[in-house]
């Protein structure tokens, strides 16, 4: 149950040259609630897209390990795989229940695929085929026991539009549930709903934690839900992970609280002081927990959001955001000035006889079979390899790196070298890069076969 069943490593996804999400790391334990929560425009929604198949992204792994053991590897799956086969469910940020339809027949929708295998797929349901006729009753009884977990079985036979919105929610979940997903992903289940309706939707997720063992992943702008139910909360701002940890870490985290309060650097410690909040002003100063908070290849450590990120659409605008616009990245610039300075008050105290002298820098560690140029000018597609697409291609060529032959050839120290500037941690043993290349070497140095010309040796 303490295993992750969602782990998301180094995503990144770009629209022409706006960056929406900006190597995102985390990790969805299985059974839990994990919360992905963040101020409007963070990147929730594109992260759940990449998830749910509706996005191919642009760099980095998206992997669900399965109660059976099997692993998917959901950004090579096409959308319908991932609900069919890696059993991932979602509903959306706007309702989309089948209004003019019942709500029995609304779940009962949601398990066509089964109805579909057990009439052949031609007209043995209408012929009242007793395969059918028992996938049908088990898909009413399923049905009917999610109607009554949502508290809606006393309008099983009225049309979905007649609900109130509260319950429309709650419908959309039971539908989503009637497909039997290990992870369900919900895109603000909570939007627009007033406390009695939000008490009976988180009654209705804990149900579904306790008693299914599904996996919730969701995405949600109501705190009170988020510190309810979620035992792990993800904070994004501008696309990148600012922190991650239990709700109890995460709302006292001094780079959230400045992200969603939206003040200025100066004004945080004066926001914080008139809340009364001693424990938060301390931690401005000090160093992150690193227990509870990102590690130290988090995407929060990848520095400052860019100068200018660019899009241009017919018109040639431009959407700008400035180094400044990041409020968590501000109170890390501002955790990094206080340690600087206190750093040097401390090495101008030093005698100068006391001073050690300087240590070498350590040295960088480079791939030993690097070339100038690719060999007569032309490049192998690297990109033929699985793992490697067009950015890490460019990466790779920048450092010398053109022909399958050269990966073939690498060593334990020389893929930890290429690993240090992909910002990858063991991906390329994983992906067994340099088993790939070999077999695109052997088959890229096969002489190509002439074809024949039909005239015998010596013919004029």
């Amino acid at each position: 149950m303490n295993t992750p069943i969602l782990a998301v490593e180094h995503l990144s996804m770009k629209f022409g040259g706006l960056v929406a999400i900006g190597d995102l790391s985390f990790e969805a334990k299985r059974g839990d609630i994990t919360a992905l929560i963040g101020p409007n425009g963070a990147g929730k929604t594109t992260v759940f897209n990449c998830i749910t198949g509706f996005y191919k992204p642009t760099e980095g792994m998206i992997r669900l390990g399965g109660r059976s053991g099997q692993q998917f590897l959901l950004e090579r799956m096409p959308g319908h795989e991932i609900t069919a086969k890696a059993k991932v469910a979602r509903t959306f940020q706007n309702i989309r229940l089948f209004s003019g339809m019942t709500l029995l027949e609304n779940l009962l929708v949601a398990q066509h695929n089964k109805l579909m295998l057990a009439s052949g797929y031609t007209v043995l349901g209408l012929l009242g085929f007793s395969g059918y006729r028992r996938a049908s009753a088990e898909s009413i009884e399923l049905a009917k026991f999610w109607l009554e977990k949502a508290n809606l079985i006393d309008r099983a036979d009225d049309p979905a539009g007649d609900l109130p919105y509260g319950a429309q929610r709650r419908l959309e979940i039971a539908r989503a549930m009637c497909t039997g997903p290990e992870l369900l992903c919900l895109d603000e289940p909570a939007a627009g709903l007033n406390p009695r309706e939000s008490n009976a939707l988180n009654a209705l997720l804990m149900d579904i934690k306790h008693n299914t063992g599904t996996s919730i992943l969701l995405i949600e702008h109501d705190m009170s839900v988020v510190m309810q139910i979620s035992d792990h909360v993800v904070v994004l701002e501008y696309g990148r992970k600012i922190s991650d940890g239990n709700p109890d870490f995460v709302k006292s985290d001094p780079r959230v609280v400045a992200a969603y309060l939206g003040v200025e650097d100066e004004e945080v410690e004066e926001v914080l002081i008139e809340v009364g909040d001693e424990q938060v002003i301390e931690q401005f100063d000090a160093e992150p927990d690193r227990e509870h908070g990102p590690g130290a290849s988090s995407s929060m450590m990848a520095g400052a959001v860019s100068d200018t990120i660019g899009h241009s659409d017919d018109r040639g605008e431009r959407i700008t955001v400035s180094k400044r616009a990041s409020k968590a990245q501000q109170v890390d610039d501002r955790e990094a000035r206080a340690k600087a300075k206190a750093a040097a008050a401390k090495a101008a105290a030093k005698p100068v006889a006391a001073r050690a002298p300087k240590s070498a820098a350590p040295k960088a560690r480079t791939v030993a079979n690097t070339l100038p140029a690719p060999r007569g000018g032309v490049a192998d597609r690297l990109v033929l390899i699985k793992g490697i697409g067009p950015v890490n291609e460019k990466k790779l060529n920048e450092h010398g790196i053109f022909h399958f032959d050269q990966i073939a050839a690498w060593k334990k120290a020389d893929i930890e070298a290429v690993e240090a500037y992909l910002a990858f941690d063991g991906r390329i043993a994983r992906e067994d890069w340099v088993g790939q290349a070999r077999k695109l070497a052997r088959t890229a140095a096969k002489p190509a076969t002439k074809p024949a010309t039909g005239k015998r040796e010596g013919s004029r």
